[in-house]
């Protein structure tokens, strides 16, 4: 037996026995209202929040928001994609790519969308952050490059803090996440915030009421 076998032996025979993993900490966080919570903490982190009372109401809303913007190019995400309907005849004014649906290449249309919506797997009250998975028909391009991240989020996916988010899933989480708190910001030596540097510098959430 050469020196590399000896070595792989030895993993072996410590990797036999079982490890007993310490149990998820749990987060003693408790807001009394998780949406007034967490619009507060976007609003500290540079982001908006809007509110509407379902899902049609959010949809409003963001018609209104793309008018304010005069949207011409929009990515939406395939996890919000299905629930929209039909995008193109909602604002056939709108020139969509959607992900997992659209041919052509996702990243030039990216470049130059005016704007990027996508839902989120969770959103923490605590921090105002939103958290965004890897998986089919879901790309980082879309919330990344638009100049504007807009995120489409029920109620029902709210929850108080990272922890807490991180127990209910107990282990199961996809091979990749993002979290993202407000627009893209960085600051220099001497701490000047600036935003919108490296990655969208407007971020909207719409919170809607769902019954998920």
């Amino acid at each position: 037996m050469n020196a590399r076998e000896e070595i792989l032996e030895r993993l072996r025979a410590a990797g036999d026995g079982a490890t007993a993993l310490p149990p998820v900490w749990r987060s003693r966080q408790d807001f009394a209202d998780l949406t007034a919570q967490f619009a507060q903490a976007v609003k500290g982190a540079k982001g908006e929040v809007r509110q509407a009372a379902d899902w049609e109401t959010a949809v409003a809303e963001l018609a209104r928001l793309l008018e304010e913007i005069d949207a011409k190019s929009v990515v939406v995400n395939g996890d919000v994609v299905e629930r929209g309907g039909d995008w193109h005849g909602r604002f056939p004014h709108i020139q969509f790519h959607l992900v997992g649906q659209t041919a052509g290449d996702l990243r030039a249309f990216c470049a130059v969308a005016d704007a990027g919506i996508s839902s989120a797997d969770a959103a923490l009250a605590e921090t105002g952050s939103v958290i965004v998975s890897s998986g089919p028909n879901h790309s980082r391009l879309a919330t990344l490059l638009p100049p504007i991240h807009i995120v489409l989020l029920p109620t029902s996916r709210l929850t108080s803090d990272i922890f807490t988010w991180t127990q209910a899933r107990q282990g199961n989480t996809p091979a990749n996440i993002t979290l993202i708190s407000g627009p893209s910001k960085t600051a220099d030596i001497e701490q000047t915030m600036a935003v919108g540097v490296h990655g969208p510098k407007r971020f909207v959430v719409i919170v809607y009421e769902d019954l998920e």
